[in-house]
């Protein structure tokens, strides 16, 4: 019984974080052509999901949340390692909500962590990709700053 509780909040909670990769035009719902950027690991599965808590912290952000999706899909019967993390920087948040609070439709910023025919990958989406629709210069420059600091984390991991 406990488990069909655990199902139906997960369930949940993945459907609302996709909505995040879609933009609602006046057109309708359209998906955007945004691809993620996908670096492999230097790191077996675990010691990656250290070296991105410490590279977040490192980079004057912080891990808001994490998900560890494979034991939620182990439910399923699939055994997989992946886990997700919500990152951001409380103070930035301020800046991007004062200028247009829906941004909160792709902040905090999440990285996927995966592990496919034995070596572990670290995917995420582009913040000024994902920044693109909003019409404020200032979610613009945030975007491209946090550009630089995924880029910066990436090359500690993946060396």
């Amino acid at each position: 019984m406990k488990t069909k509780k655990l199902r139906l909040p997960a369930l949940l909670f993945v459907a609302v974080m996709m909505t995040g990769m879609f933009s609602f035009t006046t057109g309708g719902l359209q998906a955007q052509s945004i691809k993620p950027v996908t670096v492999k690991s230097a790191k077996n599965f675990d010691e990656t999901i250290s070296a991105i808590k410490k590279a977040v912290s490192g980079g004057s952000m912080m891990v808001l949340s994490e998900l560890n999706q494979g034991k939620i899909l182990s439910m399923t019967g699939l055994t997989i390692n992946a886990h997700s993390f919500f990152v951001g920087n409380p103070n930035v948040g301020k800046e991007a909500f004062s200028s247009d609070p829906s941004v909160g439709l792709v902040i905090p910023i999440r990285i996927n962590v995966y592990e496919q025919n034995g070596a572990t990958y670290i995917n995420y989406f582009r913040p000024s990709d994902l920044f693109s629709s909003f019409s404020s210069p200032k979610v613009k420059m945030i975007a491209g700053k946090l550009d630089g600091k995924l880029e910066m984390m990436m090359k500690m991991i993946s060396m």
